[in-house]
Order: C-alpha cells, then sequence, then structure tokens
C-alpha cells in the first residue's frame, strides 16, 4: 500500500497539493481495507484515513500506511485542519466518482480552498488500478481457481431436468463455501433458446437433452474478481450448435493469440470480431470483446469496437466473443488474461473446446 500512495503521489502533486480518495473502491486499494465510508487525504509528507467509529478499530489494526483518525462532528472542520497543517490550497478530487452534489458541498463548505474537478485524480487512480501487481494477479488467481472447482464440482451433477435457478445456486454455493468473500455479480446460468440472451436472467426453466448451458460466474478473494463464461451442452448438440461453437471457440483462441501490451482495444475486438464476421454471424455478436478485472468485475483496459487505448503491460482483460441466435441458442467462451511485454498469460485453466454431458 505504501508503494501505492506514492506512485499516486508522483502522478498528482504537479498540480495539486492533496488528493481527496471518497470512492469505496479506490479507498480500498489505497488501504487495503474494505468500508462502506471514509476519507483517505494524501498529502506528499503523510496520508490519513478519517472513518468513522463504526470501523475505527478494524481501521487501526489493519491500516499501516495512512495514519487512522476517527471521523467526528464535522468532517469539514478536520479536513480544514489537515489542509492548513501541510499548506494544502488545491485539493484534487475523483471527477469519475464523486457526485456533483457532494462536489458541491465541499465546494460550500470549504470556500478557502481550490478543488480541482477534471480527470487529474481519477486518470492517477486509473492508471495505477490497470497495472496490476504481482500480489493483485495472485489474489486474482485464487478467485480463478475457486470458480474453477465449482464448475468442475457441477458439471458432475449437471442433468437435464435442472432448472436454471438451480445450476447458478450450485455455483454460488460453492464458492461461497470455498473460500469466496463474495461472488463477482449475479450469477448467470442459462439454457436452451434463454442462451441468447447474452445477459439472461436464471429462472424456472429447465435443461432439456441437447441443449446448450450458458455460465457467466466469478468469485472475489481479498476483493479481488475472476470472470469466466462457459457453454456446455446436456447430451448431443445440433451441427449448427458445434458449427456456431467452433466460430467462437477460434475467435477466442485468435485473439487470445494477438492479446499483448501496445495493442489497443479496438484492434483486439476487430482480431475476434473478423473471425465471427467472416464466417456470416457478424450481426449476432452485439457487446465488446472484453473488460478489465479487478478490485471491479468491470473496470480497465477494455477492449471494444471505440477503445483507441492501448493494452499496457501487466493488465488483465477478459476474451468473450460471442454469438447469439435469437429464440434459437447462443455461444459465449469467457477467458481473462494478464497482459505482457510480448504475449498474454492465461488466467483460465479450464479448456475452452466443447463439453458434451
Amino acid at each position: 500500500m505504501k508503494e501505492r500512495i506514492q506512485n499516486l503521489i508522483k502522478l498528482f502533486q504537479d498540480k495539486a497539493d492533496c488528493a481527496l480518495i471518497t470512492d469505496d473502491i479506490n479507498r480500498r486499494y489505497l488501504t487495503g481495507m474494505k468500508s462502506s465510508a471514509g476519507y483517505v487525504l494524501v498529502f506528499p509528507e503523510q496520508s490519513y484515513l478519517l472513518i468513522d467509529f463504526r470501523y475505527i478499530e478494524k481501521a487501526r489494526e489493519t491500516v499501516k500506511h495512512c495514519q487512522v483518525i476517527e471521523q467526528k462532528g464535522n468532517v469539514f472542520r478536520q479536513f480544514d485542519e489537515l489542509f492548513k497543517k501541510h499548506g494544502a490550497e488545491t485539493i484534487a478530487v475523483e471527477a469519475q466518482s464523486l457526485t456533483l452534489q457532494r462536489c458541491d458541498n465541499l465546494k460550500n463548505h470549504m470556500k478557502n480552498y481550490e478543488f480541482l474537478t477534471d480527470n487529474t485524480l481519477s486518470q492517477a487512480l486509473y492508471d495505477l488500478r490497470t497495472v496490476k501487481s504481482p500480489e493483485e494477479i495472485t489474489k486474482i488467481k485464487s478467485a480463478q481457481k475457486i470458480a474453477e472447482d465449482a464448475l468442475s464440482a457441477l458439471l458432475e451433477k449437471l442433468h437435464a431436468g435442472m432448472t436454471e435457478i438451480q445450476v447458478a445456486l450450485e455455483l454460488d454455493f460453492y464458492m461461497r463455501s470455498h473460500g469466496a468473500e463474495d461472488l463477482s455479480f449475479e450469477t448467470i446460468a442459462l439454457t436452451g433458446a434463454h442462451t441468447s440472451m447474452p445477459h439472461g436472467v436464471p429462472d424456472e426453466r429447465k435443461i432439456q437433452k441437447g441443449d446448450f448451458v450458458l455460465m457467466d460466474f466469478g468469485a472475489v478473494v481479498d476483493g479481488y474478481h475472476s470472470d469466466m463464461t462457459r457453454t456446455v451442452c446436456v447430451g448431443q448438440p445440433s451441427q449448427e450448435m458445434r458449427d456456431v461453437y467452433e466460430i467462437v471457440r477460434t475467435a477466442q483462441d485468435t485473439a487470445r493469440v494477438a492479446a499483448k501490451a501496445g495493442i489497443s482495444g479496438k484492434e483486439l475486438d476487430a482480431v475476434a470480431r473478423d473471425v465471427i464476421t467472416n464466417a456470416g454471424y457478424g450481426e449476432y455478436f452485439g457487446h465488446s470483446l472484453g473488460h478489465g478485472v479487478g478490485l471491479e468485475i468491470h473496470e480497465f483496459p477494455v477492449a471494444s469496437p471505440n477503445r483507441e487505448q492501448l493494452l499496457p503491460a501487466g493488465g488483465v482483460v477478459t476474451i468473450e466473443p460471442g454469438i447469439y441466435l435469437p429464440g434459437k441458442f447462443g455461444v459465449r467462451i469467457e477467458d481473462f488474461v494478464h497482459i505482457t511485454k510480448n504475449n498474454c498469460e492465461n488466467l483460465t485453466n479450464i479448456p475452452n473446446s466443447l463439453i458434451c454431458l
């Protein structure tokens, strides 16, 4: 955490005297502590965590590189004391997450200070969080291991007659009972014609022989998420189902080979999209190829048709092409990879070949 704070200071100190962090995820990134409230103030000389009575004991035990101060009474008075102590006049705030109402409240209560509301602080935090440290990758791998074990356990009992809700619950229970602090998101488990809805909601629909079952799910370990999608078949699929599956698989394999530092999100998306388009299914791949994964399930970098930013070494991004044929079936295969200088490391260990049960 100390290195993260030091790196953040380097990125904002030319424009501001202090960074005020209010976002829950950014606060956890800088302190290592999960909470639903609190403020981090970062000055070049010292950093502080202001947090209320509910979290103060935990903060004093766990936060090592910020001075922990209990938030009492008028927090603006406490801000003022710290700003004066460090001679701060210009305060950078998170333009991407601070609401207009909260920003106006700051300005109205603290008229003697200038609040930097451009993208300086948010961009600095984006730059830091996009490049994952070895420790962060280890946590992501731990989360992915739990998710993969959950899928392996499910495949041993997946059968015709199970409902989508039952499939989702099996995955959720395994992950939560085997070390996940949370689910990455609400598990998607769809079957039959429902698989043509990329983010459909599980219901009481039952698996029929010959159905695809599409499962998109993930676990959280120490704040870090995993994300994967597998489409399997209960029974034997039709030839059309096999053909579409192989097109999606080829698109994913091709994009994974192309993924490396320096390729833009637009270029990587096009690698997979061209495979699907050339096979005649371009209109049925309606979402982006991938997104970053870390302390949030959707973060940077992004692989999409309109994303010009280059993927950095150290970034983590999903590769999840899909084809969705309304009223018939859909296929999505999702791995996520750790971008390196010349290629990538696949963080997903379950093969992407079609599994028929």
